[in-house]
């Protein structure tokens, strides 16, 4: 898991340093990465528990769910407020990407994290209520 992570933030600041600054194009990559991020969470916990195709599903489409919920909560009620606060306390004449602030890295990676977080969140607690496999008796 820590380097599914590692390597989310490592790919979401490389986005966020050569990537596209058009208002379509910059965010639609940032989610793609993301994206890619909450897949490898969900097979990597498929692999890693010997899930059969159904557990394969289940994990994925979790993983998916979980990785956007977590960006869309995070990305409401923690990022916004932590960019007006310091906007206030360092004033910025644009976009944090036109002006190339160091909050958009700093928002890049935790937005990585947060949402590689998010994913893991929902696959651990469906895995709570999954009935133990049956081992066959020798």
């Amino acid at each position: 898991m820590k380097t599914i992570i590692l390597l989310a933030v490592a790919a979401s600041l490389l986005v966020a340093v050569f990537g596209p600054t058009s208002s379509v194009g910059g965010p639609m990559t940032v989610m793609f990465v993301l994206f890619l991020a909450m897949l490898t969470v969900g097979i990597y916990e498929a692999v890693s528990n010997r899930r059969g195709p159904l557990g394969w599903v289940v994990n994925i489409v979790l993983a998916v769910i979980g990785g956007f919920v977590a960006a869309i909560v995070v990305g409401t009620t923690v990022m916004e407020p932590l960019i007006l606060l310091s906007s206030l306390v360092f004033p910025m004449t644009g976009s944090l990407v036109s002006t190339g602030h160091p909050l958009l890295y700093v928002l890049s990676a935790a937005m990585a994290v947060l949402t590689v977080l998010g994913s893991w969140f929902a696959i651990r607690i469906v895995n709570k209520f999954r009935q133990p496999r049956m081992r066959p008796q020798s």
